[in-house]
């Protein structure tokens, strides 16, 4: 019986501050993915060679996030593009009308 396929989907760091901006209702400023980590360590077996250890560290993953940054980059969103306003936009478009 063949191995069930995985299924992977991936993340530019662009999309992922996207959607950051969107969950949390941002309209504004540009903003930057944040990545926090730890450190550990541990004694971990030597590949191949049982009863032999060698110092590591283990360096986890323990948050991703977005802050406001002031330029641009491969890292960062701007927030008005991505999630306009839309109360500004519904007013700028009622005082065309008025016009």
């Amino acid at each position: 019986m063949a191995e069930a396929e995985k299924e992977r989907i991936l993340f530019s760091y662009q999309e992922i501050v996207e959607c950051l901006i969107k969950e949390k209702d941002i309209h504004e400023g540009i903003w930057g993915i944040v990545v926090g980590f730890e450190l550990g360590v541990a004694n971990v077996l030597k590949h191949g060679e049982a009863g032999s250890f060698l110092p590591a560290a283990i360096v986890p993953i323990s948050s991703i996030g977005i802050e406001r940054v002031e330029e641009e980059s491969n890292l960062t969103v701007n927030a008005a593009l991505v999630n306009p306003n839309p109360k500004t936009k519904s007013s700028k478009t009622a005082a065309k009308k008025t016009k």
